[in-house]
Parts: C-alpha cells; sequence; structure tokens
C-alpha cells in the first residue's frame, strides 16, 4: 500500500476492506471482489446491470481483468471517474486496489491523477505514465491496458 498522492493510495488485495465515511475504495478486480459482491461464479451475462460496475455507499466493484489483448468497456472508465473524483471531492481517501497492485489499480490511479485532478501530465498516456512511474516505481501496466490506453487516451474521461 502506497500513497501516491494526497488521500489517493495504490494496493493489493491484501488492502481489500469495505468503505467508509473517511475512504472510498476502488475494487479493481473481478475476482474476487466483484465476483462475491455481485454473487457468482465464473463470467456474469454482459446483460446483468452490474455487470460492469457496482457501487454501493464507499466501494465501487468493478469487474475488470487484465488480458493481453483490451476488452475495456469506455462506461467503466466513466464511472471509476465520477466515482474517484466525487469522493476525493469529499474529503475522502481515495484507495485503489487491484489483486497484485502492478497494473489495474496503478493504471486507474494515473487516469485520476491525469484526468480529474490534473497532477500529471494529460497530454497522452505516454507523458502519463512517465510523470506516474516516478510517483509509484512498480507500476507495470498489462499489455492490454498499455494498448488501450495508448489509443483511447484523449476520449478517456469523456462519454465516447
Amino acid at each position: 500500500m502506497l500513497e501516491i498522492y494526497e488521500r489517493v493510495i495504490v494496493a493489493n488485495d491484501q488492502s481489500c476492506t469495505s468503505g467508509n465515511a473517511k475512504t472510498a475504495i476502488v475494487h479493481a478486480c473481478k475476482s474476487p471482489c466483484h465476483q462475491r459482491e455481485i454473487g457468482y461464479r465464473g463470467n456474469l451475462p454482459n446483460t446483468h446491470p452490474n455487470y460492469l460496475v457496482f457501487e454501493k455507499e464507499n466501494d465501487l466493484f468493478l469487474n475488470i481483468i487484465d488480458p493481453p489483448v483490451p476488452l475495456f468497456k469506455p462506461a467503466l472508465f466513466v464511472t471509476f471517474l465520477d466515482f474517484a473524483k466525487n469522493h476525493w471531492e469529499q474529503g475522502q481517501t481515495l484507495l485503489i486496489h487491484c489483486n497484485q497492485g502492478e497494473s489495474r489499480a496503478p493504471s486507474l490511479a494515473m487516469l485520476f491523477l491525469a484526468k480529474s485532478i490534473g497532477s500529471i501530465p494529460d497530454t497522452s498516456y505516454e507523458a502519463a505514465s512517465a510523470a506516474f512511474e516516478k510517483l509509484y516505481p512498480r507500476y507495470n501496466p498489462g499489455q492490454g491496458i498499455q494498448t488501450y490506453f495508448s489509443k483511447n487516451w484523449s476520449l478517456l474521461g469523456t462519454d465516447f
């Protein structure tokens, strides 16, 4: 667990807990968090109302995996940014975790820092990534996230 910016923490699944009045938590892992919260095993039908995300007070559960080929849906990132910015502006700490704390959670934290609060460059994924690695040297994005962010950086944070 590492505070990479004021009230922004990146962690692995050892830090998985429930959000509260002081801390909003983004659970950036299908397994076990999204599956456990929604109550399914394997895959959830993409017609399910909580297929991509499930928000519960101070917790946001994301159905996000880290495949080598990007399978991400823009709505997931829009919802994440809305949730993160809302809770951060309310003065809460934002804890973002994934299974290993190397790819999904830090990628989301980088996206938040660039797109929502402007503490790192927003000009390109490459510029944001270079600045972010100084804050979080463990950043090791998967090929799918790198590809998706590189291709879609200018659109992330918008309703595309």
